[in-house]
């Protein structure tokens, strides 16, 4: 293996210690604790082990948070009420609706019903229109930290070839306006695309976030770029990427393992986004 490996746990790590500086900072100077509200509906195991996590994050942090946790019959109308109650809490910063809810309830209506200037899953269309108009705004947590790995790797963004592979609108669409910010160059691959291999094999920086396991193989790779994988898939074999992690790290210049690459920094993000969204409605 030639590849650097890009350690998302120590970097989250790091960021978390910053947060953790600037929430001291922030409030030793009169600043409100930034307080975090998550819910989450029903009782899907891996939907716990995430919030719990969040709420472990913000306690390290110094972030204060209120979790509400209802049932899975929970209507979408009472889910509703409760978010845009939130969204009135002056005690409240952030609010985190843990996705997907159970299938009676519409994710889309529910983002819609979170109140912008506390969307630190930076979900609705508010920012996501501020990001793709190169407006300062709360960003998606897992593309911005792609990001953060991306420069604690060194990697040159400006005038880099970007290749990432997935559109969706949690991590495949914001990274794009992210990486455009940074003037690198961005093509976006998905399944429809023709001789997906030779696309990706431009990339100086190569990003797979469209769930599918070991898409991604040596074949797909420049010799010496920077791969970054989002995927997390579940497998017979345990967790895997949609990078095939060992085929790939001996034609890359560096990689993100799956897992403790990207999936710490998710977090971590969230942390920073609540820090800056009590910021922004202090002022």
């Amino acid at each position: 293996m030639s590849a650097k490996i890009i350690d998302g746990r120590q970097v989250s790590a790091e960021v978390k210690d910053r947060v953790a500086a600037e929430v001291a900072e922030y409030v030793a100077g009169g600043g409100r604790q930034p307080v975090l509200a998550t819910v989450l509906v029903g009782d899907d195991p891996a939907s716990h082990v995430y919030v719990s996590n969040k709420l472990k994050a913000c306690e390290a942090v110094g972030i204060g948070s209120v979790h509400h946790e209802l049932p899975a019959e929970t209507s979408q109308d009472d889910l509703l009420t409760l978010v845009r109650a939130l969204g009135e809490d002056d005690g409240v910063d952030g609010i985190l609706v843990q996705m997907p809810p159970p299938d009676h309830i519409d994710p889309d209506v529910v983002i819609a019903a979170i109140d912008p200037a506390k969307d630190v899953d930076g979900l609705t269309a508010t920012s996501a229109g501020l990001l793709a108009g190169g407006r300062p705004g709360l960003v998606s947590c897992t593309p911005a930290g792609v990001i953060e790995l991306l420069d604690h790797a060194g990697v040159e963004l400006e005038g880099a070839e970007a290749v990432i592979v997935g559109r969706s609108n949690l991590v495949g669409r914001p990274l794009i306006s992210l990486l455009l910010g940074r003037n690198a160059t961005v093509t976006a691959a998905h399944s429809r695309t023709r001789d997906l291999a030779e696309v990706c094999s431009r990339a100086d920086v190569l990003v797979a976030a469209v769930g599918v396991p070991k898409l991604i193989g040596a074949d797909h790779v420049k010799p010496g770029a920077t791969v970054i994988d989002v995927g997390i898939n579940r497998t017979d074999d345990g967790l895997v990427g949609d990078v095939d992690f060992d085929a790939v790290a001996d034609v890359a210049g560096a990689i993100t393992p799956v897992p403790g690459g990207v999936g710490p920094m998710t977090i971590a993000m969230l942390m920073v986004n609540t820090l800056s969204a009590a910021k922004a409605r202090a002022k």
